[in-house]
């Protein structure tokens, strides 16, 4: 058996549109140990929900496809399920916690009753009473009341949405949660109790996370490993600390210089110029090559492959070439 609960491999997913085939994701690689949080992070159009969508096998088909690669689950590969047997790891196995709790629910069923079809579809042999007495329970768990369990989503604000969608979500016991930018509606202070409340009932099961965000201040307090992603490819990946105390690629260097710092007087925040390239029309070489101050002729010419360097850091980019342990693909 692997050391690992979910592996990633060479995972690419395409859309055909009338405007061409849209290179969603190119050959991800990921890895996910039991317990583990793992960060992905890029900006808005680089593929980071195609990627949790591609592990729950939620790509719509069509445009949607997966062209290739492996998505292993404790060593079975997802990919191989048919439609029934891959419903039977959605919710129990693997669980996601979309991005907009303000669509997610359904407005004309109560919250307690969302929360216990969830419990109904994954442990039958619960009888209605027990099943609902998961349900409050799950609810209390999430800072919920069990006496507002008839209440309706519109009665509740964004951040109670949120909790109810977080209840859901782990009301099958999953072993693996993906969280969608999980706080991106919520003000700061509700952010902070959000992400403050899943971490918690994540070490309680020993649950494993993929964080999709962009923010960065959020993947330092919550994450062990982080993968940087941009137009559909991931360039940089490695543990908390490789990555944050040794930035490698032009890319990851332009997220952390745009996050605003307390300790320096400045007037303007220092943006990445340019924009992410036409999906349907990528460029030849490095995906990121007309926004980079380091490049080169070879990078317009020449795609490059994730290498991994000796201490395990993995990153696409030519410049750390000599560096390098291995090819990674």
């Amino acid at each position: 058996m692997s050391d690992y609960l979910l592996e990633v491999k060479d995972l690419s997913i395409i859309y055909a549109t009338e405007d061409g085939v849209v290179q969603a994701l190119t050959g991800a690689n990921l890895k996910l140990r039991q317990g583990e949080t793992l960060g992905l992070v890029g900006e808005t159009g680089a593929g980071k929900t195609t990627l949790a969508r591609g592990i729950m096998r939620l790509i719509p088909n069509p445009p949607g496809k997966i062209v290739s690669g492996q998505i292993l689950f404790d060593g079975k590969d997802l990919l191989g399920l048919s439609i029934k047997e891959m419903r039977k790891y959605r919710g129990r196995q693997i669980s996601m916690i979309f991005q907009d709790p303000m669509t997610s629910l359904n407005p004309v069923m109560t919250v307690g009753d969302q929360i216990r079809e969830v419990v109904v579809t994954h442990h039958p042999e619960m009888s209605r009473q027990e099943a609902k007495k998961h349900a409050e329970n799950m609810m209390e768990m999430v800072g919920i009341t069990a006496t507002r369990y008839g209440d309706y989503p519109h009665q509740f604000s964004g951040g109670m949405k949120q909790r109810v969608v977080i209840a859901i979500a782990l009301a099958g016991e999953p072993r693996l949660l993906i969280a969608d930018e999980p706080t991106t509606a919520l003000d700061v202070t509700i952010q902070a109790q959000v992400l403050e409340m899943i971490h918690a009932l994540k070490r309680k099961s020993n649950t494993a996370m993929l964080l999709i965000t962009h923010d960065l201040g959020v993947v330092a307090q919550n994450c062990d490993s982080v993968a940087i992603i941009y137009a559909g490819e991931i360039v940089e990946y490695g543990s908390l600390r490789q990555v944050y105390k040794n930035v490698l690629h032009p890319y990851t260097e332009g997220l952390f210089g745009s996050v605003p710092s307390l300790e320096t007087n400045a007037r303007r925040l220092a943006a990445i110029e340019g924009m992410m390239p036409d999906p349907t029309a990528l460029p030849k070489g490095c995906k990121f090559v007309d926004r980079c101050k380091y490049a080169t002729d070879r990078c317009r010419k020449e795609q490059p492959q994730l290498l991994e360097l000796e201490d395990g850091h993995k990153v696409r980019c030519f410049r750390h070439e000599d560096r390098e342990v291995k090819g990674n693909g």
